[in-house]
């Protein structure tokens, strides 16, 4: 009897050999950071697709990684929405980065509800960025955002801890940040960079 395996599931475990597979640059959004969108096929985020920022600890310039791309899409009118933020966004840093506020939404909402409003968020189509904090998300709830960030052409990006590192993911992007470097562990349609890339370039790019 034969059984259906996903594609995506063998990819992802590397049972599959493809050669690299050839990126249209329309398909990416830029990150703003040089270094970073070098190291990246396409030279920039996946777009329709879900993005893990891996960190060993909220609050540590983080959000350096985002706030070029927020800045560009919120000043084009799209809509940024923050599911479940472990923190306050403070506003002076946030218009110092170049990010307008009046296209910035935040939903309150926790364990599966912060799933399922990220979800529907990226679904509806009408977002030009969701970001959440996941916790304790498991494989098939990462793999709903992928779905949703595809339906509704919409990336998406989940910060999780660091830990996180060690299991699977269905992400077309996993980073892991840490106060001096970024580690690229993931990225779909390339190769994996074996050098890191120091995060003084990601502090300099947003002028903090």
């Amino acid at each position: 009897m034969s059984s259906v395996v996903a594609l995506d599931h063998l990819l992802d475990t590397r049972r599959v050999w493809r050669g690299q597979a050839v990126v249209s640059h329309s398909a990416r959004q830029p990150t703003g950071h040089t270094e970073l969108d070098a190291a990246l096929p396409g030279g920039g985020w996946p777009d329709a697709a879900l993005s893990e920022i891996l960190v060993v600890a909220t609050g540590l310039g983080e959000l350096r990684l985002l706030w070029p791309t927020l800045a560009r899409l919120t000043a084009a009118g799209e809509r940024v929405v923050l599911v479940d933020p472990p923190h306050v966004p403070y506003p002076h840093a946030w218009l110092a980065a170049g990010v307008d506020l009046r296209h910035l939404s935040i939903v309150q909402a926790r364990g599966r509800d912060a799933l399922w409003a990220a979800e529907q968020c990226l679904r509806s189509g009408c977002c030009g960025a969701v970001l959440c904090w996941p916790k304790q998300a498991d494989d098939r709830a990462l793999r709903r955002l992928q779905i949703a960030a595809e339906t509704g052409q919409t990336p998406a990006f989940a910060y999780r801890s660091l830990d996180e590192a060690a299991n699977p993911s269905p992400a077309a992007l996993r980073l892991a940040v840490d106060p001096q470097q970024v580690r690229i562990l993931k990225c779909r349609g390339g190769l994996v960079p074996a050098r890191p890339i120091a995060t003084a370039a990601f502090a300099a790019a947003s002028g903090r």
